[in-house]
């Protein structure tokens, strides 16, 4: 039995992401699940039994037929990292979040949280589960793992499968369930300061832990500081452009704070422009001349009149994380236990992106114009529309998240004949509510009397009204002074006084409430033939009730504010859910067959808002000798459509893109089919997007429009997505080489009817690329060809498909003289990745593109010698095919005759692969302490500028540890 466990620790750690892994036998040494405490009361059998995530039946074994991986305490402190969203995120099956520390541009309130997502399948596709719980989400599903005390987590189990038919919605791309420790005697601090080599992106973690047992009860109970400082884009110099160093004056913004006016106003708003005389360029910094003298204008907007908004702009999310959380138990009786969990979290976090970039026409609804009566009017007699960043007044977004978490219940044993089975029976309540506060944005009703009629009074002030009809001090919106406002006067042109008036306070209330009442049971029922083992299940019911809201601020939902309009979302449903899982072992030590056995599950869902949904799971574990293990699974999931899916009040976007009639850089230059599509839904012959500035867009990646699109209506019609995943695998530990394990996984996911809030690219592709016509009623050209509205809300599409391996490999080699090593490779493989817009379209392939490489891994050795350790970990992220910067001119385009349906450009330019070395020293003090040194990313290497995505180099890459090299020092005394 003993050498069975140390077999199956070592093929875990095998595929665990962690690069610095220490032994197997160490692992199930130290690290073992404690045993419950009805065990410790005389059951020998339960001292043996665990769950293993993926089954809810409890085994001897942890071996298991499904893909899991564990990472224990001691993989985690050698990673240097400080949250559990950090360390999962290097796993080689995590892809890039939407929502994480680099994503400054993300106007949601998860911004500040970590979020896992796998295998490119989104966030809101897995499940994230706590000693076997549901942990708090959102009302988009999405649940911050940065809230869970890393310095608790005794283990973490990964299931790379689908798990829908054990624990319901959301386990489709995997599971990640934290197992935290219930039973600590003594206490002990913790200290850890991390920073970049440039001097930001400092991150402070102090965590005390203390607890107590005996032999009816146990308490643990930890508090937790965490600081994660700011890492400005302006800081370094292939950071601060939108497409690094060497394309310095491209992508800049035609809005900048020196201002520009039109005749033209309608919303068309094509012009020609007239731009203030300034001096500085780029970055905001200079003088404006007089601008109330038109001959103090040029004509058109020229390089140096562009701005960079990356010169205000945050590169990583600072956030402040405080959280106190206590785990216990009691035993009531001998065979009757009460376990209770509790958790506080408040996290603080905020974004900084440049100012306002201010148009007449920000909001179609309310257009705002220099009146013809204005003091600062070139042109009296004519109102005139506008076009100026508010560059005085960055846009700040502050987010306060608390969360709360309480869970108890009771777990007992009895007898039914010789099997000894188990319940338990509880209670689950997350809570999720905070506060978003915004700066920068502005009002436009008193922008609207700022930029008004206005005259000099006799005292050489500028004053709001006319000499005859003077707008005296307090009669103004709000009580507060009129005051004019030089809007084409350049950033000298802007007094404090109108600034302060025109500025608007934005906020707005979010939160999301789950109740979750459950009772399961599981036992063996009855011993299979020929010595194969005990037939057991597991069966269990539930109910659930989710409730959320998401409401901004009146002033915002009503369109006289910059900020993006938006309406309130409230919704709630309610679900009943059955479960029951066989394990059935068939055959077990004969010729061919040392073990074989299946595993069948089957959960019904109940849904208030759409009803009933039945899934399944089949798998198999064959051992045809003790050195050979074969595994796989075929697992039916779903995800059940969210409060914001189906609720979501929806809100305005500036979505940035390349107009695919755009006959330069969209696709219709090259794709003669797109091409007649646009002549055929009368775009101009010769047709350009214009970009901020007027001017036709400068590269392939496109522009942010002038005009906001509306994004993110729920659909209260929205059905479950449905999904396939089918697993095979291949565990090899040969008897004749102690200490190797090889691991082979194939994959296959198929996610149908998929829920998702399309992009406006997305629209625009669809419709003139793909040529799916229903697509073409969701936006609206102008009479110049330009968009001039664009819908795009949350649909049942076409469907997700992804196919790859998981490769693994751990060697302890034998100990020598001078040392302990242990050699471990994880890597991942992706063979195609494939999205389908609706059912009978064609498939967009994103495998070995900007953000899927087809190739990652962690690659890493362990040293140790007595009271000393050393780790180095490679991670190495493999090549793509980027968007060439200019594929007519063979510019930045290496693979020129590639060609892409899914682009629908030919060209591309590769991105070769890149490694990052970790490293890690550690000393075991005599007084009970350990203190380690290390350096993440130590030869200071850059990830590749993409021209997929503006500013995307951090988006891709950890932006905690990618940017530069990072140095981190920390302390851990124990009493």
């Amino acid at each position: 039995m003993k050498q069975k466990t140390l077999l199956a620790t070592a093929i875990t750690a095998a595929l665990a992401l962690n690069a610095w892994a220490v032994s197997a036998q160490e692992a199930a040494a130290n690290n073992a699940p404690p045993s419950n405490s009805a065990s410790s009361q005389g059951n020998p059998k339960q001292l043996q039994t665990i769950v293993v995530t993926g089954s809810r039946i409890r085994s001897v074994d942890v071996e298991t037929a499904q893909p899991v991986f564990t990472m224990t305490q001691q993989d985690i402190q050698k990673t240097g990292l400080t949250t559990a969203g950090d360390i999962l995120n290097h796993m080689t099956v995590a892809s890039a979040t939407t929502y994480g520390k680099a994503s400054v541009l993300a106007s949601n309130f998860e911004q500040g949280g970590q979020y896992i997502n796998m295998r490119h399948l989104g966030e809101q596709r897995v499940l994230v589960l706590v000693n076997g719980k549901r942990w708090a989400t959102g009302i988009d599903g999405l649940t911050d793992v940065s809230n869970i005390p890393s310095a608790l987590i005794e283990r973490v189990e990964v299931l790379k499968d689908g798990a829908s038919s054990v624990y319901g919605s959301d386990a489709i791309a995997g599971v990640v369930n934290f197992i935290l420790k219930d039973h600590y005697d003594g206490a002990e601090v913790s200290g850890y300061l991390g920073q970049n080599q440039g001097g930001d992106g400092t991150t402070d973690n102090y965590s005390f832990t203390v607890g107590g047992s005996n032999k009816k009860s146990a308490i643990v109970f930890n508090a937790n500081f965490n600081k994660q400082n700011t890492v400005w884009a302006n800081s370094r110099d292939w950071t601060r452009y939108p497409y690094g160093l060497a394309h310095s004056t491209d992508a800049l913004s035609g809005i900048s704070p020196w201002g520009r006016y039109t005749t033209d106003t309608s919303e068309n708003f094509s012009g020609p422009f007239y731009v203030i005389n300034h001096t500085g360029s780029y970055d905001g910094v200079g003088t404006a001349a007089d601008s109330r003298d038109p001959a103090n204008y040029h004509q058109g907007v020229t390089t140096a009149d562009r701005f960079n908004p990356t010169q205000q702009m945050m590169m990583r999310i600072p956030s402040e994380l405080k959280s106190v959380f206590t785990q216990g138990h009691y035993d009531l009786t001998d065979n009757l236990t009460f376990r209770a969990t509790g958790m506080y979290s408040e996290r603080d976090s905020s974004a900084q992106i440049a100012g306002y970039p201010l148009t007449s026409w920000a909001q179609s609804n309310y257009p705002v114009f220099i009146d013809k009566d204005s003091y600062y009017n070139p042109l009296p007699g004519q109102d005139l529309a506008f076009a100026r960043r508010t560059f005085e007044l960055p846009r700040v977004t502050r987010n306060n998240a608390k969360t709360f978490h309480f869970d108890a219940g009771v777990e007992g044993y009895f007898n039914v004949g010789e099997h000894e089975w188990s319940w338990d029976a509880g209670i689950n309540y997350n809570k999720l509510d905070g506060v978003v506060t915004s700066t920068g944005n502005l009002n436009l009703i008193a922008l609207k009397n700022a930029l008004g009629p206005s005259f000099l009074n006799a005292d050489g002030v500028v004053q709001c009204g006319t000499a005859a009809n003077p707008i005296p001090l307090g009669t103004s919106l709000s009580g507060g002074q009129c005051v004019p406002f030089n809007i084409l006067g350049g950033p000298n042109g802007a007094t404090p006084q109108a600034l302060a008036y025109i500025s608007s306070l934005g906020q707005a209330t979010y939160g999301d409430t789950s109740k979750i009442y459950s009772a399961n049971i599981t036992g063996d029922l009855f011993s299979m033939p020929l010595d194969a083992g005990d037939f057991s299940f597991a069966a269990g019911v539930e109910h659930r009730d989710e409730s959320g809201y998401d409401r901004p601020g009146q002033f915002e939902q009503s369109g006289f504010s910059t900020d993006l309009a938006a309406a309130s979302t409230n919704g709630k449903y309610q679900t009943n859910e059955a479960y029951v899982e066989f394990s059935v072992p068939v055959l077990r030590d004969l010729p061919g067959a040392k073990e074989l056995s299946f595993d069948v599950a089957s959960r019904y869902s109940n849904y208030s808002n759409f009803g009933s949904t039945t899934n399944n799971k089949y798998s198999f574990m064959w051992k045809p000798i003790e050195d050979v293990l074969v595994r796989g699974t075929y697992a039916e999931g779903f995800r059940a459509p969210t409060i914001g899916d189906i609720s979501g009040g929806g809100s305005q976007s500036f979505d940035t893109y390349i107009d695919p009639c755009d006959t330069k850089y969209g696709v219709a230059a090259t794709n003669s089919a797109v091409a007649a599509r646009c002549q055929a839904a009368g775009v101009p012959a010769n047709f350009r997007q214009l970009d901020t500035a007027g001017a036709p867009v400068a590269s392939s990646g496109g522009d942010q429009g002038t005009v906001p699109f509306n994004a993110g209506v729920g659909n209260i019609n929205l059905q479950p997505e449905s999904a396939t995943t089918r697993t095979l695998g291949l565990v090899y530990s040969p008897a004749s080489v102690r200490g190797l394990d090889i691991s082979l996984d194939w994959y296959k996911v198929k996610v149908t009817n998929i829920i998702t809030s399309i992009s406006a690219q997305y629209v625009m592709d669809q419709c003139l690329v793909q040529g799916v016509s229903s697509w073409c009623n969701d936006f609206t050209r102008g009479s110049n060809g330009q968009i001039n509205s664009l819908n795009r809300g949350n649909a049942n599409l076409g469907a997700i498909q992804t196919e790859g391996y998981d490769f693994g490999v751990h060697y302890r080699l034998p100990e020598f003289s001078f040392g302990q090593f242990v050699v471990s490779l994880d890597s991942t493989y992706l063979k195609s990745y494939d999205q389908q817009s609706a059912s009978g379209a064609p498939y967009d392939t994103y495998a070995g593109t900007w953000s899927y490489p087809r190739v990652k891994g962690n690659l890493g050795l362990d040293w140790s010698l007595g009271n000393f350790g050393a780790t180095w970990g490679l991670r190495y992220q493999g090549a793509f095919r980027d968007l060439c910067w200019d594929a007519a001119a063979g510019i930045e385009c290496n693979q020129p005759n590639y060609t892409s349906a899914t682009w629908g450009t030919i060209g591309a330019n590769r991105k070769g692969a890149i490694v990052f070395n970790d490293a890690q020293f550690r000393w075991k003090a005599p007084w009970n302490a350990t203190f380690s040194v290390g350096v993440n990313n130590v030869f200071d290497r850059r990830p590749p500028i993409t021209y997929s995505v503006v500013n995307s180099d951090a988006a891709s890459y950890d932006p905690a540890l990618d940017l530069t090299r990072y140095f981190y020092v920390s302390y851990n005394q124990k009493f």
